[in-house]
């Protein structure tokens, strides 16, 4: 069997921070299953293209593309059923499948305008220059500083924002229960992406979201925490 992932980098090969990759990631580690690391940048969309998509992560199975991270969960899921699940029953899975509109939403739209000038930092001259040029049309032509320059306040509602896991955090320890399972990978995705690419604190040291996010940075040996990131 041969698994190879295709996963966004920057000038570091070794330093991937795709919040999708990440769930990605997770999820194999969870399934116990490895796959060989194909760095991929923003501007090698040639690289994908014959596999069906122009962005990461794209897993191959025996060459067999599998496009998007929540496509891949599934696939995961589905094709390695003897291995642990990671939505632990179809009420899970379906469950994950509206936690994966909240990652997409509240966490990776929440954190975006927060460390986003910080990411062409980590970028090469061409594909700095295209993330600039893209997320600035993004955002009606604004600058990638003038859309973090408000980044202080907007943290702040952004913690505000997690107050459902803090309450979910009351009564059990993940957001998948007892243990973790692809409900929290969905969501530390965006809590990885942002410590590998920006300096910036999203959380309090005391905030419970913290807590849960430094259990999952030591999960699978410190796989998240070993690769490369800030110290936040």
């Amino acid at each position: 069997m041969s698994l190879k992932l295709f996963e966004l980098v920057g000038t570091d090969a070794a330093r991937p921070f795709s919040p999708y990759c990440w769930r990605t990631r997770m999820a194999l580690a969870h399934k116990g299953l490895a796959a060989e690391s194909l760095p991929w940048r923003f501007t090698e969309k040639s690289a994908i293209a014959p596999h069906g998509s122009e962005k990461v992560p794209v897993l191959l199975h025996d060459d067999k593309p599998v496009v998007d991270s929540w496509a891949i969960a599934n696939y995961l899921e589905d094709t390695f059923p003897d291995r642990p699940s990671l939505f632990g029953g179809e009420g899970g899975r379906a469950m994950a499948r509206m936690l994966n509109a909240f990652g997409d939403i509240a966490i990776v739209g929440g954190i975006f305008p927060l460390i986003i000038a910080d990411i062409p930092k980590n970028l090469a001259e061409a594909d700095a220059a295209y993330f600039r040029q893209s997320r600035e049309a993004r955002f009606g032509g604004k600058t990638l500083e003038e859309i973090m320059a408000s980044r202080d306040a907007g943290v702040v509602a952004f913690r505000k924002s997690l107050e459902v896991m803090r309450q979910t955090f009351k009564t059990q320890a993940y957001l998948g229960g007892s243990t973790p399972n692809y409900a929290d990978y969905i969501v530390f995705g965006g809590f990885q992406w942002a410590r590998v690419v920006s300096p910036f604190q999203l959380l309090d040291a005391d905030d419970p979201v913290y807590a849960w996010r430094e259990k999952l940075l030591d999960a699978f040996d410190g796989m998240a925490r070993t690769s490369p990131g800030h110290a936040v």
